[in-house]
């Protein structure tokens, strides 16, 4: 596998679906089947190294989005016994990765935009939530700072915006322009 080349688009088109291969087969599925069949917050997903731009959107939708770049996991073996380790959903873009992994989400094309719209026709929730869960920065899960609670120099104050921090990175977040631009980008799909 390549590092991430998510935001650039050759025009590689291809079929893209659902791929199941536990039983050592494989199951192109249409628009209408969706591999998450639970809420965002409980669908645990592992992205290869080629969807780290991804990454952060599905994690401001509330999935557990781990990325393989961030584990230094980039090997086919390793990237598959960490979608079973850990019980994830593997969206890649290599059709013979998806093949061999016991649940697959894979996607046809490059850019990322076009990347959450095969993911809505295949059935993901992607929208924001009022009340952000995980960290778009490392995955970590998200808390609220109380409003006493000093914030660092680059975060709006407590008491004049609801303010969130990240239990893994500390990486503090709030809705603001980003999280509008975000939203924006999930409506127009």
């Amino acid at each position: 596998m390549t590092g991430d080349d998510s935001d650039t688009d050759y025009g590689a088109k291809g079929t893209a679906g659902t791929v199941v291969a536990g039983d050592g087969g494989t199951d192109e599925a249409t628009d209408g089947d969706a591999i998450p069949p639970e809420p965002a917050g409980e669908t645990a997903l592992l992205l290869d190294t080629m969807l780290g731009k991804l990454a952060t959107y599905l994690r401001m939708c509330g999935y557990d989005a781990a990325y393989a770049g961030e584990r230094a996991v980039e090997a086919d073996d390793d990237v598959l016994a960490l979608a079973h380790t850990e019980g994830r959903v593997l969206v890649t873009r290599d059709r013979e990765l998806a093949a061999r992994a016991e649940r697959s989400q894979l996607l046809s094309t490059r850019e990322v935009t076009e990347q959450l719209r095969e993911l809505r026709r295949s059935g993901f929730d992607l929208e924001l939530s009022d009340e952000p869960a995980r960290c778009s920065a490392c995955n970590g899960p998200l808390e609220r700072v109380d409003r006493t609670e000093p914030t660092p120099d680059y975060a709006p104050e407590t008491h004049e915006e609801t303010v969130w921090r990240c239990r893994n990175c500390g990486q503090h977040f709030w809705k603001g322009s980003h999280w509008d631009d975000v939203a924006g980008t999930l409506d127009d799909l």
